[in-house]
């Protein structure tokens, strides 16, 4: 399994990264939304926010 910040071979204690710096990308394009989960629009409704 290679690293998918930077291709290189993973190691155990970072896994799925190589490194502890690869690990912390991932996690700062996270934060930042760079990356995003997909949602349809319709999965959440206002029904799901009740009135206070």
């Amino acid at each position: 399994m290679s690293c998918p910040i930077c291709e290189k071979p993973t190691v155990d204690a970072y896994k799925p990264f190589c490194s502890r710096r690869c690990a912390d990308v991932d996690l700062q394009r996270w934060l930042t939304g760079r990356y995003a989960v997909a949602v349809e629009d319709d999965e959440i409704s206002e029904a799901d926010f009740p009135d206070k």
